[in-house]
Parts: C-alpha cells; sequence; structure tokens
C-alpha cells in the first residue's frame, strides 16, 4: 500500500487551527481549510513506489485496472471515483447546491458548445459529473441542510420585525411548499442589491438582540454583510452534528457547512451553483433551475456497525462507501481486503495497517522487505509517500490501497475508509 502524501487547501473559509491539531503540527497563521485525498487534477495525493514520486492521478492512469480493479474501471471509468477530505470550517461556506448526473452532462455540453473558458468565473459546469457528498464530524459540526417547511419560516423571519422582509413573510404564508419556496428565493436572489444590503443589515441587528435560534444568523452577516444568502439561510434547517454524525447531500439540495471539523467524502466532480454567502457568481436562472424546492428532513445519519466491527455510512450512491473502524488495543486484527481500491484515514489514535507486498517488479517494492520495514525513505514519511509491508498511521495521515491488495488493520484508534460500490 502506499503512504499518500495530500495538498491542504487554503480556503479563506478554513479553520487556522483545526487541521494543526489533527495533524499535531504548529498552525502557520493562515486558513488550512481542506485537506484532499485522492487523484482529483486540481490537487491529486503524491505516492512513491521507490523510484521517485508521482500523482495518484499518474499512477492511475499507467494501469486503472490494475490499481482500481475490473469492475469499478467497467463501471465508472478509468478514474478513481470518489475524493476524500478533511474539512475544516472556520467560518461559513457558500451556500450551494449541486446538479444531477444529467443535469451535470447537459450543462456541461452546453456551456462547451458556447465556448465558455473552464476557468471563467461565470462558468458552472467543470465537467459532466454529478457532485453528492457526505460528511461525518469529527468535532462539534454545525451546517444548513434543505429546506424548512415555508410555515416555520415564515414565522423565524417575522420575529426580526424588520419591514422589508414583510413580502416574503406573506408569501412563505400564502402560497404552496414549493410555490413559496421558490418566490422567496427568487427574490431574494434578485432584489436590488442596495436595498438588499439595508435588509441584511436590520435582520442581522434583530437577529443579535434576540438571541437564541436567531443568533447564529448575526455570525453569519457578519462574515457576510449585506448577502442575500444571509436571509436564504433562514429558510434552510440548521443542523449541529456530534462527532460520529453524518449528513448525506444530494443532487438539488441547498446546503452550508457553517463551523466545525469533519471527514468529507464526494464524487470526483466541481460542480457548484451557489445561492448566495459568496463573492462569487451566482448564476439565478440556472440555480432556480437545479434547486429541489420541497422541505426535508436533514437526516443525520448514524453509521450501523457489523459483525466485523465496520461502521458503515448509508449513501443511495455507488461512487463512494464511507465507513468507520473503531479499533481497540490488543484486539484481532481486521481484514480490509476487497477487489476495489480505498483509500484508509486515521483521525484518531495509532492504526497499524499492513498485508502482503505484492511481487510485481513494476511497481518498484522489494519484495524482501518485511513487515514495518519500508521502500526508499523511513516509514514516518517524512521524506514522502513510501510503498510498504505494513504502515502506522497517525491522525490525518492516510495510505492509497490498489484493488485487491491484502489489507488488515489493527491498533488503538479509528481509521476511516472510502471505496465504492462495485
Amino acid at each position: 500500500m502506499d503512504r499518500l502524501s495530500n495538498t491542504i487547501r487554503p480556503y479563506a473559509w478554513g479553520s487556522v487551527t483545526a487541521i494543526p491539531e489533527l495533524l499535531g503540527t504548529e498552525p502557520t497563521g493562515e486558513p488550512q481549510a481542506e485537506m484532499w485525498m485522492g487523484a482529483h487534477p486540481g490537487a491529486p495525493s503524491h505516492i512513491d513506489r521507490g523510484s521517485g514520486g508521482a500523482s495518484l492521478a499518474e499512477v492511475i492512469d499507467a494501469d486503472p485496472e490494475k490499481e482500481l480493479g475490473h469492475r469499478a474501471v467497467k463501471k465508472f471509468g478509468p478514474r478513481l471515483p470518489f475524493l476524500l477530505k478533511l474539512l475544516a470550517a472556520g467560518a461559513p461556506l457558500s451556500l450551494q447546491v449541486h446538479p444531477d448526473l444529467a443535469q451535470a452532462k447537459e450543462g456541461y455540453a452546453d456551456e462547451e458548445r458556447r465556448g465558455v473558458p473552464i476557468d471563467a468565473a461565470h462558468r458552472n459546469y467543470k465537467d459532466p459529473n454529478h457532485k453528492p457528498e457526505m460528511i461525518v464530524a469529527l468535532t462539534p459540526f454545525d451546517g444548513l441542510c434543505g429546506f424548512r417547511h415555508p410555515g416555520a419560516a415564515a414565522d423565524s423571519l417575522a420575529a426580526l420585525e424588520v419591514d422589508s422582509l414583510k413580502p416574503y413573510v406573506d408569501a412563505l404564508r400564502a402560497h404552496p411548499e414549493e410555490a413559496a419556496l421558490r418566490e422567496v428565493l427568487t427574490a431574494l436572489l434578485s432584489a436590488d442589491p442596495a436595498e438588499m444590503s439595508a435588509t441584511v443589515e436590520a435582520a442581522a441587528a434583530a437577529c443579535e438582540r434576540l438571541g437564541g435560534d436567531h443568533a447564529p444568523y448575526a455570525g453569519i452577516a457578519h462574515h457576510y454583510p449585506g448577502d442575500p444568502g444571509v436571509i436564504a439561510a433562514m429558510l434552510l434547517n440548521r443542523v449541529r452534528l456530534q462527532p460520529g454524525e453524518a449528513l448525506f447531500l444530494g443532487a438539488g439540495v441547498p446546503h452550508a457547512y457553517l463551523h466545525g471539523l469533519g471527514v468529507e467524502i464526494m464524487a470526483n466532480s466541481d460542480n457548484v451553483l451557489r445561492c448566495g454567502l459568496t463573492p462569487k457568481h451566482v448564476d439565478v436562472p440556472e440555480l432556480l433551475r437545479i434547486v429541489h424546492f420541497e422541505a426535508t428532513d436533514p437526516g443525520v445519519q448514524h453509521p450501523e456497525a457489523s459483525a466485523d466491527g465496520e461502521e458503515a455510512y448509508e449513501a443511495p450512491i455507488d461512487e463512494f462507501r464511507l465507513s468507520r473502524h473503531v479499533l481497540a488495543k490488543d484486539a484481532a486484527p481486521r481484514d480490509l481486503t476487497t477487489h476495489n481500491a480505498q483509500i484508509l484515514l486515521c483521525t484518531a489514535g495509532t492504526v497499524r495497517t499492513g498485508g502482503s507486498v505484492p511481487t510485481d517488479a513494476s511497481v518498484g517494492t522489494d519484495t524482501s522487505v518485511g513487515t514495518g520495514e519500508s521502500v526508499g525513505t523511513d516509514e514516518s514519511g517524512t521524506a514522502g509517500s513510501v510503498r510498504t509491508a505494513a504502515l502506522s498511521l497517525a491522525p490525518g495521515e492516510s495510505v492509497f490501497v490498489p484493488a485487491g491488495e491484502e489489507t488488515r488493520v489493527s491498533g488503538e484508534g479509528t481509521l476511516f475508509r472510502a471505496t465504492v460500490v462495485a
């Protein structure tokens, strides 16, 4: 298996301390928002099989069936279909939705036909894929997920006693659910910016004065003054996940992460349509085409434990399968061998991963290496990622396991396992 060397993305909303605390490193003073594990072209992980480092994307491209497995390549094509992340929100992320697969293919093809540059600020579809995702909390984690019932949203807005919000309150109370939510979100995103800025300022002051359930929106407004997304956020369910709890976010569901550290997994896509809480482009007509205007329960998940101790998080898609192993000291090793590729991430304690080293000389591995020894550099990984018979993982460290490679884990700690359903 291959120790991964991963990139940390310094997005402005990231926490300065959460990822360094997990990794046991000193904060840099700059935000550290996401650590990416996978083969996404934007920041692929790197590995070293003894003949020099390479990106995981390059390694997979060289022999997809060997790395990913025949079934996965047949089902998803010659690419790793998921991206695993550590996500550390110190401030609210943009309010957003993701398209379904048909919408993504249609939108991508349309923008390609029209010649919209792939890196254009107003481009919506960076690829023809959908982006279902799941977040599992490592700390208490706050977010917004799905629309509230219009009546509850109306009561929350009415309590602010801001005159310019009255038309939205009336619309939420007067129309059927779908029509009410569509009309209000459309009006918020289409309003005169100066007038909306004044409304948001008044609403934020009222939220601060009222406190309680309204207090978080004052905090959101502090980060995004005058943004219509502050009012749009009040249309959504607020959720607090406790460590180990999860949310699955499917197509068309508006959502935003507000604060906390978690493990996130998603289909390998960059397609995002924003609703607010961002200085970036908001394509209102396309957004309204994608959003599902229905009140929903956020559906907080608890993992389901199997007889072998694996705790799985259910997702209605096949591009990823996420599970957790809480390992006890002196317990028997658990066998995680599978015919698909997988990424293993330690988030607590110390986890030992091991198995047989493949005899294929093309991967640059000396089969004489014994358990716990390494090829090319020190097992600590300080000089890069290493392919060995056994590796010890500390919090924040991860490995890529090619399809079919014998894999056993033990130790005392917590391990997340990402793979596919194929």
